[in-house]
């Protein structure tokens, strides 16, 4: 027989809805996860009084009834499971699990019978249906009638909202059997009566969802928020967790309640309460309850008389009341030093909070994602600009949440955070080894720390100030922009003269490029735009003068090492935020010593930037006259290269008059493959042309008549 059985894919029926998740049982009890909320509820062995199976609508179930009067309905079994779970509930639980069918007759009338927390309608020995009382949120009755409202159910595509009984008259006297039935119901149902005194009231707390200032009235079994528009009253029994945030700026604080199911507003549904509160507001609070009552229901957790901080105070007393532990922050620690990152959700901007066991972004919408139904994070880089990135987690359900505009410097923390998590990152791929370590079954609210997670911390602690201690050295890398007047010259730009250097083509495209038409591509390149583009792209000259710096900066370079040593494994960016302070707080006298050696080198720089001028000036009329010398040398070669062609064309035209009027009329739309495509080559075609036009002079026609 096997100590544990598991079972995926249960549904456990809550309020009307259908919830699945896993079930595990096992010899110290039942254990069942939610998928969705990550709730466990947790029955001990001891507990158990009564096992029920049943043929149900998504196959077979099993009702578990506990000595308390709890009732829990799990479905989704097979019916071949019926045996192994018969044989566990004898040797585990000493229990029989019996079996009953529901009574399918269709008849309307019967018995109510009331048993624990459960209503049941039964026709004869066999049940038609059964309500659990929990689910009531208002008893009326009528002469002989009495009716049921339910809470709606949000899930469901359809939802029962009311059931009516008739009771008929009897002839006991003194018993009204149609008020006997619904005090049965009152005291088992989940109606909020605000009856009696609150046991205290917080007045005029900031509420963020939902939004306005609201007072607080807390009462022994649930909390009543009372605005100037709208009242809410929320069941401590729906209260699923509770948060404590500190804000980045360390001067104010969220608290957080998390609420299933959530608070109604018209078609608006709120999952999440979110109080801010000032860390200075202090309040002295007295519960309206004698001391003996306060020790007796909260066994020391809260006094009759309570002050302190006002954030305090109300995470207190909402710890004693719902019993649940408040989640806080982890080891996490950003860039600024705060336990949170700055980001965009969406429309809005607000802070995202690694915890222990999740992510939290507060505040609008806000979004609660538990570790254990992460399916991958995934770091990208930033839509807009490349100073930040966005983190995406998508769930195992399919939903993906972005969160976007997360500064850069953010980066390498966080990612050791979801390494250190053994989360899988989809741009890494899934390596091996990093699956959760954390039990499934485990609620993800228990943030026990212990021995070994606290050594674990300080080790981490120890591993950061190291790799700031290296990074000190190192520069950052930096993402280069986009500067089109500044690219380097190794590629070449299309049209380009010189572009088939830099082109990968093949050997085959390079006739074809050839062919292309080479008064184009000089246009291009001579246009006024390029030349300016490699004009600036001329750097400074090495022999000018620095610019001065200023009084800040040259106290900075005199006192840099010792700001070091005063703090080691200080980072670039705290050095310089540690060095603006102590600037800041100098005294007048020590920075005027400063200013003064910055006027000085203020003046040296003058002096020089003059004589750098007067030097530069000269130079440059040199070179503008040798420029010009040169050009003119040029001009005058060019010029005598250009009259010796046209003799020798004129010389060989005499010879053969005839053929060369036949081959110097050609269109001028025509170019051999051979010819130069430069500009002077096209000139002396233009020449020879002109030349061969001409008509034979009058001595060369004599002589050719002899």
């Amino acid at each position: 027989m096997a100590d544990t059985l598991e079972f995926n894919e249960i549904y456990q029926e809550v309020k009307g809805s259908m919830n699945d998740g896993r079930l595990r049982l096992s010899r110290q009890g039942v254990i069942f996860k939610n998928s969705k909320t990550g709730k466990v509820d947790n029955i001990q062995a001891s507990e158990l009084a009564e096992g029920v199976w049943r043929r149900v609508a998504l196959g077979h179930g099993l009702k578990l009834l506990t000595k308390n009067g709890h009732v829990y309905k799990y479905d989704g079994f097979r019916e071949s499971e019926f045996d192994k779970l018969s044989d566990f509930f004898k040797a585990h639980y000493r229990l029989e699990l019996a079996e009953k069918d529901l009574c399918v007759k269709g008849w309307n009338w019967g018995t109510v019978r009331f048993g624990g927390q459960l209503l049941s309608f039964d026709i004869g020995e066999q049940p038609v249906f059964e309500i659990p009382l929990s689910n009531v949120s208002q008893c009326t009755t009528g002469k002989n009638e009495v009716t049921l409202e339910f809470h709606q159910n949000d899930d469901a595509e359809v939802s029962l909202m009311e059931v009516r009984f008739y009771v008929p008259p009897t002839q006991e006297d003194g018993v009204d059997p149609v008020e006997a039935f619904a005090q049965n119901v009152l005291s088992k149902a989940d109606v909020i009566q605000a009856t009696g005194d609150a046991i205290c009231i917080f007045r005029e707390l900031q509420c963020l969802t939902p939004r306005g200032r609201y007072d607080i009235r807390i009462y022994p079994t649930f909390l009543h928020l009372h605005g100037k528009t709208f009242d809410y009253k929320i069941p401590y029994t729906t209260v699923l967790r509770l948060f404590l945030l500190p804000h980045k700026d360390q001067r104010q604080m969220f608290f957080v309640i998390s609420l299933d199911p959530p608070i109604k507003q018209g078609q608006t549904r709120y999952h999440f309460l979110i109080l801010l509160f000032s860390k200075d507001e202090d309040i002295s609070l007295t519960l309206n309850m004698n001391e003996e009552e306060v020790e007796k229901r909260f066994e020391g957790r809260l006094t009759k008389n309570m002050s302190g901080s006002l954030y305090e105070m109300v995470s207190r007393v909402m710890k004693a009341l719902v019993n649940r532990k408040i989640t806080v922050p982890g080891n996490f620690q950003g860039h600024s030093g705060a336990q949170c990152i700055t980001c965009s959700y969406k429309a809005s901007s607000g802070l995202l909070y690694p915890l222990e066991r999740g992510f939290i972004y507060v505040h609008k919408p806000p979004v609660h994602i538990r570790f254990d139904e992460i399916s991958f994070v995934n770091f990208a880089r930033g839509t807009t600009t490349t100073r930040s990135f966005d983190f995406e987690i998508e769930t195992k359900q399919g939903t993906q949440y972005t969160f976007s505009s997360i500064e850069r410097e953010e980066y390498g923390k966080l990612f050791d955070f979801v390494n250190a998590k053994k989360l899988n990152i989809k741009n890494r791929g899934l390596k091996e080894g990093m699956k959760q370590s954390y039990d499934e079954y485990a609620d993800s609210d228990e943030d026990q720390h212990d021995a070994y997670l606290e050594r674990m911390k300080e080790e981490g602690k120890i591993r950061e100030e190291n790799a700031n201690d290296s990074s000190d050295g190192s520069g950052e890398e930096t993402d280069e922009s986009f500067n089109p007047g500044e690219e380097d010259d190794d590629v070449a730009e299309e049209f380009d003269s010189n572009a088939s250097a830099s082109s990968s083509s093949g050997d085959g495209d390079s006739d074809r490029d050839e062919k292309k038409p080479a008064k184009k591509a000089k246009i291009v390149k001579d246009r006024k735009p390029r030349k300016k583009q490699l004009e600036s792209k001329k750097g400074k000259d090495p022999n000018a003068p620095k610019r001065p710096m200023s009084a800040y900066m040259l106290w900075l370079n005199a006192n840099r090492e010792k700001i070091k040593s005063d703090h080691p494994g200080i980072s670039i960016t705290d050095l310089s935020k540690k060095a603006g302070e102590l600037w800041k707080a100098m005294s007048k006298e020590k920075k005027e010593e400063w200013d003064r050696k910055a006027e000085d080198a203020r003046r040296d720089y003058e002096k020089a930037m003059k004589e750098y001028s007067v030097g530069s000036k000269s130079e440059s009329s040199k070179t503008e006259r040798s420029k010009k010398k040169k050009k003119k040398q040029e001009k005058q070669m060019k010029g005598k290269v250009e009259k010796k062609g046209a003799t020798s064309k004129s010389l060989s035209s005499t010879k053969s008059p005839a053929k060369n009027m036949s081959e110097s009329f050609k269109s001028k739309e025509f170019v051999s493959s051979d010819e130069s495509s430069s500009a002077e080559s096209k000139k002396e075609d233009s020449e020879e042309e002109g030349v061969a036009s001409l008509p034979p002079s009058s001595e060369e026609s004599a002589s050719g008549s002899d």
